[in-house]
């Protein structure tokens, strides 16, 4: 009698989420993706001199995959960033009030548009990019809506000032384009980017 030679167990390869974004982790679960880790990437995000909001979002994207697939060579590593663009210039993530507030004076009545830059490095050293925008429009905010927003404290640590997913969500009249690029990760680019990298997707 032959014996018996065991089956090797299939391994799903690892997959390290580069970003300490808590809405980005939950847009992932939300299609069935489940980071082996979660390693924020340490780099400036400061940008360049007359750099693009498009050039910002991706080159961002882009450094924090690179910086932590340097760490995890073994692991497909994604790396991602939200940059909200009102013309030319990209509105920070305000750190007090004051910034919140002209970041909402700027949005406030007009259109402008959320950038999302997207990299994932496999563990074959194969890479895919992608730059997803979206147009987004505020009404016009009165100064009791700015107020209240304000004081939601809402604005924290958002790219422009504001989470489309929460209270802000009020003040959006339109919106053309992938919503969850808006919240922080475009969820469509990114499956097809796993996948067509022969990340297996449940």
């Amino acid at each position: 009698m032959s014996p018996t030679i065991p089956q090797e167990k299939n391994i799903m390869p690892r997959l390290v989420l580069a970003s300490a974004s808590p809405r980005r982790l939950a847009l992932l679960r939300q299609i069935g993706i489940e980071p082996d880790l979660v390693a924020p990437a340490e780099i400036d995000e400061t940008p360049a001199r007359d750099e693009q909001p498009r050039a910002l979002a991706a080159r961002l994207a882009e450094a924090k995959a690179e910086a932590v697939a340097a760490l995890h060579p073994d692991a497909y590593v994604l790396g991602a960033d939200t940059v909200v663009a009102c013309g030319r210039r990209s509105l920070p993530k305000p750190e007090d009030a004051d910034e919140a507030a002209k970041c909402l004076a700027l949005l406030s009545g007009q259109r402008h548009k959320v950038l999302g830059g997207l990299t994932i490095v496999a563990p074959d050293g194969r890479r895919a990019r992608r730059l997803v925008v979206t147009a987004v429009a505020f009404k016009r905010l009165t100064e009791a809506e700015t107020a209240a927003y304000l004081e939601s404290g809402e604005w924290r640590g958002k790219a422009g000032g504001y989470a489309i997913q929460g209270r802000a969500a009020a003040f959006v009249r339109l919106l053309s384009g992938s919503y969850s690029n808006v919240v922080g990760l475009p969820l469509f680019e990114t499956g097809s980017a796993l996948g067509g990298l022969g990340y297996p997707l449940r």
